[in-house]
């Protein structure tokens, strides 16, 4: 660590807004999603471009400051933050330009996928981002990105043309598939390791209408719920996509009174093809049951990327998950099991489904590795405050994940908390090498490491192939 004494006079250079320890917007601006999350950096850097991060950049490196890099703010673990270093703040690089003759957009690092979504819409064009929409483009995309459109178009990385990235040496270069390959397959999965992004260039798909919504229905249904959800996954079509949840009913007017507070299975489905397609592929869901909630029609695909945005209001949380392949019965089961009851009415069981166009990349096509899978599972204990003992509700999602190791496939970065370099190792596979070949490349001090990180592989000896 460097000589704070000389932070603010180094500072003087950085062209942004610094937020400093002292400042009455401090606290506003260190707080991310996860209120689990307590840190003090010593200075937040707000960005609004290139000349801003490259300066802040410049900075940390000089004075020997850990460096945190924040977009969303969404990291489960907390790794957008720090204590005693610096955070690069990019929620002022909110840069959202649609090209619809070309389905292209370039999208600044600080914007959400709300944001995205709202963006793209008045074109009838869509990006691949997450199922939340106030969750950061720039963190989901680099680590993966599992979202409505996965099955259909690939995951949030696939459908990235180019990114634009400052790298540790506070040099600014593109990946693309033409220039600096390399970079463009690490940064495609690989997390924050490899440098900044400053600018994303996605590809968009001809989205408008279609067919999704939920149904809801009690708990002691939560086997046979989700068997009809894995039956219905197993033979649909890439344009059919069927999540589940167990969860808390909240006391919303659609819901029925005596659910309010209860325990319930959800089944949320998006058809992304023609209404009246859409109907018919939905048809079962609305009659299975029959659910005590239904809530399918055509709408807007705006109005579908908002449709969960209650779920992402900010608590405390601790999130641990899995990669699957099938669910069988005795993993449902076991789900089941250990799902209900929870020990908050905010925590919950996710079932996201992967395959499709998902699966149809090579698992070393790009960093992300686990092409494989059919499910992400994650098990998100959340509670009211973070004044409460953590300790029961971590412990109902660590023990889920203990229950459902059997019939674990794998992980991936987006979904893990400060679980060590193992589990860092095990998301990516037998792609781990060649990641830290090319951190070593591109970060060889590892000055991105508040992130999953992927150490430098260590130089080879000389004379040695």
């Amino acid at each position: 660590m460097g000589d704070h004494t000389d932070l603010r006079h180094a500072m003087k250079k950085f062209t942004g807004l610094a937020v400093y320890p002292d400042d009455p917007e401090y606290d506003d601006a260190r707080r991310v999603w996860n209120q689990a999350i307590d840190r003090r950096p010593a200075v937040i850097a707000q960005c609004g471009d290139l000349a801003d991060v490259s300066s802040a950049l410049y900075v940390a490196r000089k004075l020997g400051l850990s460096l945190a890099v924040r977009s969303g703010g969404h990291s489960f673990p907390g790794h957008s933050t720090c204590d005693g270093g610096m955070v690069v703040d990019l929620r002022g690089m909110r840069q959202a330009l649609v090209d619809p003759e070309r389905r292209t957009m370039i999208a600044g690092p600080g914007l959400t996928w709300a944001e995205v979504a709202d963006a793209t819409a008045p074109s009838g064009l869509a990006a691949v981002g997450g199922h939340v929409s106030a969750v950061g483009v720039a963190g989901l995309t680099l680590g993966g990105g599992n979202g409505w459109l996965s099955r259909k178009y690939g995951l949030a990385c696939d459908n990235v043309i180019s990114a634009d990235v400052l790298t540790a040496s506070g040099r600014m270069v593109t990946a693309s598939a033409d220039e600096n390959p390399d970079l463009f397959w690490a940064i495609r999965g690989g997390g924050g390791n490899f440098g900044i992004v400053i600018r994303f260039t996605y590809r968009l798909h001809p989205v408008a209408t279609v067919y999704s919504g939920m149904a809801i229905h009690r708990a002691e249904r939560a086997e046979e719920a989700l068997r009809f959800l894995r039956d219905v996954n197993a033979s649909a079509p890439d344009e059919l996509s069927v999540a589940g949840a167990i969860l808390t009913a909240p006391p919303e007017p659609f819901v029925p009174p005596e659910l309010h507070g209860q325990p319930v299975v959800m089944l949320a489905a998006a058809y992304l093809g023609p209404v009246e397609e859409g109907e018919r592929a939905l048809a079962p869901l609305r009659e299975f049951g029959p659910p005590a909630v239904e809530l399918f029609q055509p709408a807007p695909f705006v109005q579908l990327q908002h449709f969960f945005d209650g779920s992402g209001i900010s608590s405390p949380f601790h999130m641990r998950a899995h990669l699957t392949g099938e669910l069988d019965d005795a993993a449902i089961d076991a789900l089941v099991k250990h799902a209900i009851p929870t020990t908050s009415p905010l925590s919950a069981v996710i079932v996201l489904p992967m395959g499709g166009a998902i699966g149809r990349v090579a698992p070393d096509a790009t960093a992300y590795r686990h092409r494989h899978a059919r499910y992400c599972l994650e098990f998100g204990a959340a509670w009211p405050s973070p004044s409460d003992d953590p300790q029961p509700h971590r412990t109902w999602s660590d023990s889920l994940w203990e229950a459902m190791r059997p019939w674990s496939t794998g992980a991936e970065v987006n979904h893990l908390s400060d679980e060590g370099p193992d589990r860092v190792k095990a998301a990516y596979g037998d792609n781990y090498a060649r990641l830290a070949e090319l951190k070593r490349t591109w970060d060889p001090d590892n000055v991105f490491q508040l992130n999953q990180n992927i150490p430098p592989a260590p130089h080879k000896p000389a004379g040695r192939s």
